[in-house]
């Protein structure tokens, strides 16, 4: 049993966290060992996860006032939070990666963006582009007018340049 000083304590802490994460999955860990919670938050803690087993009254509170105050609803049974906190997908990567392996592992509900989701949508959001692929992805449509218009610019030398090639193979033919 915590103490009032504990909760209080548990609380800020998962507030603060869930200030700054992008998305948050609400999990259902009943049935795995100790062995596989070890090796989940081992993996979490790799990709950048916040991951903790709070009691869900005070996960509610903790999620007031942030963009996962709308998974309140959502938190029931003995449920285990992942909280991204450096792109929106990887707590759900961690979570469906995990999941496939050991059915034990349901996931119930996700919240991103202020929205909640299904539990069924953890796929989509699992691959979503991590931060350096979207800036990857941002580069190459910014670099893509640039380029063609390069292009376009050296087509009619490039043009030129062919015809003379033609015209001299042909004399050269002849």
């Amino acid at each position: 049993m915590l103490t009032l000083e504990e909760k209080q304590a548990v609380v800020a802490e998962v507030a603060e966290v869930a200030r700054r994460a992008h998305a948050a999955v609400a999990a259902e860990y009943a049935g795995l060992t100790v062995a596989q919670m070890t090796e989940l938050r081992r993996n979490a803690r790799e990709a950048g996860v916040y991951m903790r087993v709070v009691k869900n009254t005070l996960a509610r509170r903790a999620f007031e006032g942030t963009e996962l105050a709308c998974m309140g609803d959502s938190l029931t049974g003995p449920l285990i939070l992942a909280l991204s906190l450096e792109d929106p997908g990887s707590a759900a990567r961690i979570v469906s990666a995990f999941a496939r392996s050991n059915e034990k592992l349901v996931v119930r509900s996700i919240a991103i963006g202020g929205q909640l989701l299904p539990a069924s949508a953890i796929e989509q959001v699992a691959r979503l582009p991590t931060k350096q692929e979207a800036l990857g992805l941002l580069c190459g449509v910014l670099k893509a007018p640039i380029s063609k218009f390069v292009r376009t610019l050296n087509e009619p030398h490039a043009k030129l340049v062919r015809a003379l090639a033609a015209v001299r193979d042909q004399k050269q033919a002849a």
